[in-house]
């Protein structure tokens, strides 16, 4: 009988690890209730409200800070699109080589120079009087002298047509393409003199009509036709004839966006930058800031790309018809500012990739669902090459004991890709950024700590369990 007591007794106090696991969290549940309980019958101290209103203004501060680092974000990009792409001569030149080859363009052109050529010649005055002139002469017959002026018509339409043809066979070569690329080249002082407000040069603003000279190129065509044979080009002058761009009464306003903009220059991102660091380190919660700070900057570049859609609009609708075609007006707008919408497009992608880390480190249940896949798979794949006899030792050990300097390292290093990247686009960001995220990864797979009998050997003796 004393036996079964003893049994009872002993078995009341025996538990399952399953049963002590949950006693101790009720446990730690009823003093964590005793706990908000007495913090909450505690009064305000004086302290502690100034600890409060310190945190306000912190956040306060780290609020404005991320705003006008968002703010700054687009005006950045269209600085140094200003600063390198259009006050830079080799990158205009770059960016305004492929409107040689646009249909439109070269038809417009070709139109302009014809009309000019046409006009110096003046075909059906030489031709009325040339005609004028043979039958007058006393060895024609009647019948064929008074044919002569009805031929008057054919014939300047025909050297019309061999005028025409031969314009846009020069527009339409690789010479015009040459010549295009040495015009613009000569007349990029002159644009940027435009954009400052200068109103000399072969590239003018006059009120609200932007114009181009295109003297070189009726020269060319005026050389072109004498060397085939047609000497009244010999007649055309030096033509300072001028070829409308654009009509608009928002010039000024774009003179005085990038005169602001140029003079900031490169160091305008640098100034983004820093206040967006800033605004990030000086938050409660830095994740937070950082998700939506990133989120911030995606908005801003959206709205500059809208604004970008309604400016085209306007500059389409300002150019004349009959100059430009809405169609050809278009695509000279686009490939004037292709290399500002790559960089809105890039600096839009590195912001959602900075707001997807930013919520991947959160403590919302899709982010530690994922960072659990993550750390499960790389955990396998680790454990699988251990299986099959793979060690990193030591440094393995030195990756996991600097694990966290190493990946800010590896962000700065893309950071660097990204900044000396002449001109990223959005797969650039995208690449680097998958890059950076394969590099962390493999670190993680090789970076283990020493095993415990590893770890309390003396080198000597590591070094003889290595061999």
């Amino acid at each position: 009988m004393p036996r079964r007591r003893l049994v009872a007794r002993v078995s009341g106090m025996t538990q399952t690890p399953t049963q002590e696991v949950e006693q101790l969290r009720r446990r730690v549940q009823q003093l964590e209730g005793q706990l908000e309980q007495a913090r909450s019958a505690e009064p305000t101290s004086p302290a502690g409200g100034g600890e409060r209103a310190h945190r306000h203004a912190w956040a306060w501060v780290s609020g404005v800070l991320v705003v006008v680092a968002c703010l700054l974000a687009p005006l950045s990009v269209v600085s140094v699109w200003a600063s390198t792409q259009i006050s830079n001569t080799d990158q205009y030149v770059r960016t305004v080589e492929p409107l040689a080859d646009d249909p439109g363009v070269q038809s417009a052109v070709a139109s302009e120079v014809t009309t000019a050529v046409l006009g110096y010649i003046q075909i059906d005055e030489v031709t009325t009087e040339l005609l004028d002139s043979l039958a007058s002469r006393p060895n024609v017959p009647p019948r064929l002298a008074a044919a002569l002026p009805a031929l008057a018509v054919p014939i300047t339409n025909g050297v019309e047509s061999f005028t025409r043809s031969q314009v846009e066979k020069f527009v339409a070569s690789d010479q015009f393409a040459t010549l295009w690329a040495e015009v613009n080249r000569a007349a990029h002082a002159q644009l940027v003199r435009l954009l400052e407000g200068d109103p000399n040069g072969v590239v003018t603003a006059q009120g609200d009509t932007v114009t181009l000279n295109l003297g070189p190129i009726i020269e060319q065509v005026k050389q072109m036709l004498i060397d085939r044979g047609f000497t009244l080009a010999e007649n055309i002058p030096t033509v300072d004839r001028s070829f409308v761009l654009m009509q608009s009464d928002s010039i000024t306003k774009a003179q005085t966006g990038y005169r602001l903009l140029n003079a900031a220059g490169a160091w305008l991102p640098v100034v983004a930058i820093i206040l967006f660091a800033l605004g990030v380190l000086a938050a409660g919660d830095r994740r937070r800031a950082l998700l939506r700070g990133s989120l911030g900057i995606v908005g801003a570049m959206l709205l500059v790309g809208v604004g970008l859609a309604i400016f085209r609009t306007s500059y389409v609708q300002s150019t004349p018809g009959g100059v430009l075609t809405p169609d050809t007006a278009g695509r000279v707008f686009d490939t004037l500012v292709r290399f500002l919408r790559t960089g809105l497009r890039a600096t839009a992608v590195f912001g959602l990739l900075l707001a997807l880390v930013a919520f991947l480190s959160g403590p919302s249940s899709a982010a530690v669902a994922t960072r659990s896949t993550l750390t499960r798979g790389i955990g396998s794949a680790r454990t699988s090459a251990e299986t099959a006899g793979m060690r990193t030792g030591r440094f393995g050990a030195w990756l996991y004991a600097h694990r966290p300097a190493i990946r800010i390292g590896i962000l700065v290093a893309a950071g660097f890709v990204l900044l000396f990247w002449t001109r990223p686009t959005g797969w650039v960001v995208v690449g680097t950024a998958l890059v950076a995220a394969l590099v962390a990864a493999l670190v993680e797979f090789l970076s283990a700590p020493l095993p415990p009998a590893d770890a309390a050997a003396t080198p000597a003796q590591r070094v003889g369990h290595d061999a």
